[in-house]
């Protein structure tokens, strides 16, 4: 039976740095916390690009969410993502916060985009 590729020490340490990350901030009522998906820093053939050339993307993955809003009646309204979700967001918006060095946004549920699959 074939063998699943390694994966290296670096990938490792910084999936327990954000689960670590995840733990220290638990979101609340409808907010998703998420990381952003950084930008290439070379291009395909191998050239480094200028941060004049790199562009913000609209991607990121979801790190942690909150329990959900209420209704009226005071009926839990499911979250629409879930953790480890990757997800579209929009161009601007969200609460940038800084948690041991990693940068990360607070959206409310209804501001992202989508679920990329």
């Amino acid at each position: 039976r074939p063998r699943a590729p390694a994966r290296s020490l670096t990938c490792i340490h910084a999936d327990l740095r954000l689960m670590a990350t995840a733990r220290r901030l638990i979101p609340l009522l409808d907010r998703v916390l998420v990381k952003r998906i950084e930008p290439p820093t070379k291009s395909i053939g191998g050239v480094l690009l200028p941060d004049s050339a790199q562009t913000k993307l609209n991607e990121g993955i979801v790190i942690s969410v909150g329990p959900g809003r209420r209704d009226k009646d005071g009926t839990l309204l499911p979250m629409g993502v879930s953790a480890d979700d990757k997800v579209l967001l929009p161009q601007y918006g969200g609460s940038e916060v800084t948690i041991e060095d990693e940068d990360l946004v607070l959206f409310r549920d209804e501001d992202i985009l989508g679920v990329l699959k």
